[in-house]
């Protein structure tokens, strides 16, 4: 079966605005995220607690390659999706807890 021009322009069209509106989702849910991480990292501040935790980390990298693979999604593309979360997580822990101590 062949497809048109025509017809491959608007089922293009389509799916592209589909694909648009899960990236603002994406932005939204990734927003709410650091929402609640930057307040893990000021009650780790105010705790005096340290802002990495390698053990919570690698629990969640766990977590997260199998909720990949359970959605047909490639692990190591979620993990590294992830790693890179985890360390700008990790660098607003460590300005929240250079604030508190200033």
């Amino acid at each position: 079966m062949s497809v048109t021009p025509e017809d491959a322009r608007a089922e293009l069209e389509t799916l592209r605005q589909s694909i648009d509106n899960i990236d603002a989702a994406l932005v939204h849910m990734l927003a709410e995220r650091f929402r609640q991480t930057k307040a893990v990292g000021r009650l780790k501040a105010t705790a005096q607690m340290p802002p990495a935790d390698p053990a919570r980390e690698q629990h969640q990298i766990t977590r997260l390659r199998k909720l990949a693979e359970d959605a047909h999604l490639d692990p190591d593309f979620a993990e590294k999706f992830l790693s890179f979360i985890i360390r700008e997580v990790i660098r607003h822990h460590e300005a929240i807890a250079r604030d508190a101590a200033a």
